[in-house]
């Protein structure tokens, strides 16, 4: 039991603790946040700040690499006009413990926790973006609280069904624990919903975002890209999309009147 214990965690997680890059090395300032999941692992991210934000994303990342992996989304999410938290799950980075699916969600609301708690901001004005795993942990968060916005990219529907995809014949999904059943997630979602997804994906079926789209509550969107599992600001029509997506459905930035204060 050990062994295919360990078989499945090496078939879903590929953590990185090593930092190879921070966002200041990139012209951003930023935050690095200490903070605890509701069980005491210790955990840890960036906040990236930007001036005037529309909202805020909670950027919940894939299954490998961790936080400094995570620029170029940064960047975009900037360049929208968005601050940006993103954080490692336990086991990732400077984040204590081993990952699994219980553990992961922990890790969510706990993040969660600090944008709405510790930051105090509106939880309207907050995103929930997940890709590919990170796409559990966004779904499930995202039934769990009322976000502003729910955008899952490049996600599959269940672990067992993507463990069906990739290893045909080995019968892994017979004995895996983990579920991360996004599909029943994503139906009891608490937001706008965006699934993006790629038909060139090389790892997650066209398909899985698909199903995800149809078994989601209105109002949804769907952004259909081109390019590989770890492509998508190369698509054409990415940015666009997600930033149509997000002027429909986040509320307008208040407008702070200016006083005159020359003399009459």
């Amino acid at each position: 039991m050990g062994l295919l214990s360990s078989l499945e965690r090496y078939f879903i997680y590929a953590p990185r603790k090593s930092l190879i890059t921070t966002p200041a090395e990139h012209g951003f300032e930023f935050e690095s946040v200490k903070f605890r999941a509701d069980d005491g692992t210790l955990l840890h991210g960036w906040f990236v700040p930007k001036p005037n934000a529309r909202a805020t994303v909670l950027l919940c990342h894939g299954n490998a690499g961790n936080v400094s992996y995570q620029i170029d989304q940064i960047r975009l999410f900037q360049n929208l006009q968005m601050s940006v938290f993103t954080f490692d799950y336990r086991g990732y980075g400077q984040s204590e413990g081993k990952p699994c699916e219980d553990g992961l969600y922990r890790d969510g609301k706990a993040a969660w926790q600090v944008l709405t708690e510790t930051k105090r901001l509106l939880p309207e004005r907050i995103v929930i973006f997940g890709h590919s795993l990170g796409g559990s942990v966004a779904a499930w968060l995202g039934k769990e609280v009322k976000a502003g916005a729910l955008i899952l990219q490049a996600t599959f529907t269940t672990m067992r069904q993507i463990a069906k995809c990739i290893y045909p014949y080995f019968p892994l999904r017979k004995i895996m624990r983990s579920r991360y059943d996004n599909l029943s997630n994503i139906a009891q979602a608490n937001a706008p919903v965006l699934i993006v997804h790629s038909a060139d994906d090389e790892i997650i079926p066209f398909e899985h975002g698909k199903r995800l789209f149809e078994a989601a509550k209105e109002p949804k969107e769907f952004l259909q890209i081109c390019y590989g599992h770890d492509e998508a600001m190369r698509s054409p029509n990415y940015f666009a999309g997600l930033k149509a997506f997000l002027d429909k459905y986040l509320p307008p930035v208040p407008q702070v009147e200016s006083k005159n204060t020359a003399p009459a």
